[in-house]
C-alpha cells in the first residue's frame, strides 16, 4: 500500500480500478489475452520495436542535415535504450509468461524504468524519466495506432491517473465513467482544477509523481476530504473507506432536497447564491442544483480549444446559450481572463518569464483590441436574450476600467449603426483580484455598477504566491488574516457606497468559511454548481448575528491556523454529520 499526499479539488471519496492517461491520451488498462493470442501479441510488439527505432533514425538523419550533429545526438540514447536485452526481454516475458497484452506489457516495464531513475541521485540522470516516457509513447503509438481507446468507450467505473489534463480533456469527464482522478501537476486554483470542481467528483492534484507509481489495474482510492491518493489498499482499509464512500453518499444525496429551497438564514436574511460556469451547458446545471442564475462566466475556456480563437458568432451562440439556459435569471460574463495561459503562451513569439505578473487578463484584451472588441460585440448581442452583465477581471487601476468600458461602448456604437439590437443599459462591473483594487475601491464605486471579489487571485497576489505553482502551494492559504481584512474593507466601502458586492472566488463554495463571509456583509456568493447544495444547507442554520460574532472572533487571530481551526469548529457545530 501506498499513501500519496496532494491538493484536494472536490471533496468526497471515490473507489476503483486505476486507468493511467498518457500524454497522448493512450488508455492502458490491465489486459490478459488468450493463449493462442500470445504469437500476435509479441509480433506486434516486435514491430513497434522495429518502427520505433527506424522512426527515431529517420529523426535523427533529419535532424543532423538541418540542425547538426548535436541535435540528433539527442535520440541516440533512445535507441540504445529501445535496443537493450534486458528490456526487450522484460517485454517479451510479460507477454510471454503472463499472457500480458503487448501495449499494458510496453506500459509496465518502461514505468518500472521510470521508478527506476526517480530513486538516482544525479540530477542529470532524473532527467531521463522524460526521455523514458517519450521512448513509451513511441512504442505504444505504434501498438495501438488508431484503435487506440479513449475515455469515451470506458467499459466500468475508474479512476483516472495522468501527469496533468488539459481543459478540454477536463471537460470530457462528464460524459465518462470516471469517477474520481489523481494528477501529477497542478494547483487549486489552476483552470484544470476549476474544472474538476465543477465536475464535482472527487479529485486530488498536485501529487508529484503519482503516475509512474501506478500501472492499469491497480486499485485506488481517492480521498480528496482528506488530500490523499491510497493505491493498492490494503483489505482493511479497503473496507474502511467503503464505509466513507457509502456515508458521503448518503449525505450527498440528502443536500438534494434543499436544491429547491430558499437560501434564507434562519433569521429570514435572504442570501443569493449563483454558479460559476466554464461551458453554455452548465448553466442549466446550477439552475438544476438551485442557483439564482451565473454570477461567473469564465469565457477564457472557449479559447482553450484545439480550434484555437472563436469567431463572434461562435461566441455569441455560447454567450446566448447560457443566457438562455437561466430562464431569465442574471448571467455575468466576464471578459477573457488569457496571458498567463499555455494558449496565448504558446503563441507568442518570447514565452514571458513570470506570466502571472506579465500581459494578462484585461491588460492582454486591451492590448488586443480587435479580439477585445469582437469579445464585447458577442456579449452585447447575446444581452437582449436576457439579464445580461459583463465584468472586467484583474482591473488595476481606473484608467484601465475607463478603457475596457470605452471599447464596450464603442462595440455598441458600431452595432447600432449596423442594425444589430443591443442592450444599451447592460450592467458593467469588476473583479477585485489585487490589494492595488482593494485599497482604490472607494474610487472604483463612484465609477462601476457592481463589484465581485475574485479571491483566487486575490490571494495569490496578496501573498505573492504562484496559483498555478504546486511548489509553493502550502503558502497559498484563503485564511490568512490579511486576506479576511481585505475581503472585510472592500465589502464595507461597497456597502457604504451602495454598490452591489458579490464574491466568486473559490472560497465562496467552501463551507469552512460561509460563516465569515455572511458576517461581513457579503450576501451573493457565486460557486461551482455542486457547491450550492451544502452552502444553502449552512445558510440554512446560521442566523446573521452568529456569522457577525464568527467574523469579529476571526478578524482578530494573527494566523491562518488559528483562524482555520477556530472556522472549522464553528462549522462543525451546525453541521455535524458532514463527512468532508
Amino acid at each position: 500500500m501506498e499513501i500519496f499526499r496532494g491538493i484536494s479539488v472536490s471533496p468526497g471519496v471515490a473507489i476503483g480500478e486505476a486507468v493511467v492517461l498518457e500524454a497522448e491520451e493512450y488508455r492502458i488498462p490491465y489486459r490478459v489475452v488468450p493463449a493462442c493470442d500470445v504469437p500476435q501479441e509479441l509480433e506486434r510488439y516486435l514491430d513497434a520495436h522495429k518502427a520505433s527505432i527506424l522512426e527515431i533514425e529517420e529523426q535523427s538523419a533529419h535532424l543532423r542535415a538541418h540542425l547538426g550533429r548535436d541535435a540528433a545526438n539527442v535520440f541516440d540514447w533512445h535507441v540504445g535504450v529501445l535496443k537493450d536485452e534486458s528490456l526487450n526481454d522484460h517485454i517479451a516475458g510479460l507477454i510471454k509468461e503472463k499472457h500480458a497484452a503487448a501495449a499494458y506489457a510496453v506500459s509496465t516495464v518502461m514505468r518500472s524504468y521510470q521508478r527506476r531513475f526517480m530513486q538516482m541521485s544525479d540530477p542529470l540522470l532524473v532527467e531521463r524519466i522524460r526521455d523514458v516516457q517519450d521512448i513509451e509513447r513511441r512504442l505504444l503509438r505504434h501498438i495501438l495506432g488508431e484503435s487506440r481507446e479513449d475515455l469515451a468507450h470506458l467499459s466500468k467505473p475508474v479512476i483516472l491517473v495522468a501527469h496533468d489534463l488539459t481543459p478540454t480533456q477536463t471537460a470530457q469527464l462528464s460524459d465518462t465513467r470516471v469517477i474520481g482522478v489523481a494528477l501529477d501537476a497542478g494547483a487549486a486554483t489552476s483552470h484544470t482544477a476549476i474544472l474538476l470542481q465543477s465536475w464535482g467528483r472527487p479529485g486530488v492534484i498536485g501529487l508529484g509523481d503519482i503516475s509512474t507509481h501506478l500501472s492499469g489495474g491497480d486499485t485506488v482510492i481517492i480521498d480528496s476530504t482528506n488530500q490523499l491518493v491510497i493505491a493498492n489498499p490494503t483489505e482493511a482499509t479497503l473496507d474502511e473507506y467503503r464505509q466513507r464512500e457509502e456515508a458521503y453518499s448518503r449525505f450527498s444525496h440528502a443536500l438534494d432536497d434543499f436544491k429547491d429551497l430558499p437560501a434564507v438564514t434562519r433569521d429570514d436574511v435572504p442570501i443569493a447564491l449563483y454558479s460559476n460556469i466554464e461551458f453554455p451547458y452548465e448553466s442549466r446545471a446550477g439552475i438544476a442544483k438551485g442557483a439564482c442564475g451565473v454570477g461567473l462566466y469564465r469565457t477564457e475556456f472557449l479559447f482553450l480549444r484545439p480550434e484555437g480563437a472563436p469567431s463572434e458568432d461562435q461566441q455569441y451562440v455560447a454567450y446566448r446559450d447560457a443566457t438562455l439556459g437561466v430562464e431569465g435569471k442574471p448571467v455575468t460574463i466576464r471578459t477573457f481572463d488569457l496571458g498567463a495561459d499555455k494558449y496565448t503562451q504558446q503563441r507568442s513569439y518570447e514565452q514571458e518569464r513570470n506570466p502571472m505578473l506579465g500581459l494578462r487578463s484585461i491588460r492582454y484584451s486591451l492590448r488586443n483590441l480587435d479580439m477585445f472588441k469582437v469579445q464585447l460585440r458577442a456579449v452585447l448581442r447575446a444581452s437582449v436574450h436576457g439579464d445580461v452583465q459583463v465584468m472586467f477581471p484583474l482591473i488595476n487601476s481606473l484608467m484601465e476600467f475607463r478603457q475596457a468600458k470605452m471599447t464596450l461602448h464603442d462595440a455598441m456604437e458600431d452595432l447600432e449603426e449596423e442594425g444589430i439590437a443591443v442592450n444599451r443599459s447592460i450592467k458593467i462591473g469588476i473583479m477585485v483580484e489585487t490589494p492595488a483594487a482593494a485599497i482604490q475601491i472607494k474610487e472604483f464605486c463612484r465609477e462601476v455598477d457592481f463589484v465581485s471579489l475574485g479571491t483566487n487571485d486575490l490571494i495569490q497576489y496578496t501573498l505573492a504566491v504562484d496559483r498555478g505553482n504546486e511548489r509553493v502551494s502550502q503558502y497559498y492559504i484563503s485564511s490568512h488574516p490579511a486576506v479576511l481584512r481585505i475581503i472585510r474593507d472592500v465589502v464595507r466601502a461597497c456597502q457604504q457606497a451602495e454598490v452591489e458586492c458579490s464574491i466568486c472566488g473559490e472560497m465562496a463554495g467552501q463551507p469552512l468559511y460561509t460563516m465569515f463571509l455572511l458576517g461581513v456583509g457579503l450576501r451573493t456568493l457565486s460557486m461551482a454548481p455542486a457547491n450550492i447544495p451544502e452552502i444553502k444547507k449552512l445558510i440554512r442554520l446560521v442566523t446573521v448575528s452568529h456569522a457577525r460574532r464568527v467574523a469579529r472572533r476571526t478578524l482578530g487571530f494573527d494566523t491562518d491556523r488559528q483562524v482555520s481551526n477556530y472556522l472549522r469548529d464553528e462549522m462543525r457545530k451546525l453541521l455535524p454529520d458532514d463527512p468532508i
